[in-house]
């Protein structure tokens, strides 16, 4: 795992898209650890918006940040498909975003990510 101290992560592959990858829970908290520098788990935002409860949610909606026109304007609603996109490359699965970060090129770290955002509600 890189650590990138400025990432801001959003999520990935669902264990029933891609059930052989074994998602776990625990290595999804580790892997949540390169986003902790600006998101939080809490429901507060920080640098990035909180992702508690981000599964279901319509990008650039929690109440109280400060979103990028890019995230206001899109349709995306985070799910497994929009998260793992996201994750892997944010400048490319919405242009204009103005996240930090450069992905999480693991396919097996982003379902293990994506397990322990679920868990977020």
């Amino acid at each position: 795992m890189t650590f990138r101290p400025l990432a801001a992560c959003a999520l990935a592959l669902g264990a029933a898209a891609f059930p052989a990858l074994g998602q776990d829970l625990n290595a999804g908290k580790a892997a949540f650890a390169q986003c902790a520098a600006c998101h939080s788990v809490d429901g507060t935002n920080g640098a990035g918006p909180s992702l508690k409860g981000v599964i279901g949610r319509k990008a650039g909606s929690f109440a109280g940040f400060r979103y990028s026109r890019a995230m206001k304007s899109s349709t995306t609603v985070w799910d497994d498909k929009t998260l793992d996109a996201y994750l892997a490359n944010p400048q490319a699965a919405m242009p204009g975003n103005v996240m930090p970060f450069s992905g999480v090129a693991d396919p097996k770290q982003r379902a293990d990510l994506i397990e322990y955002l679920k868990s977020l509600k």
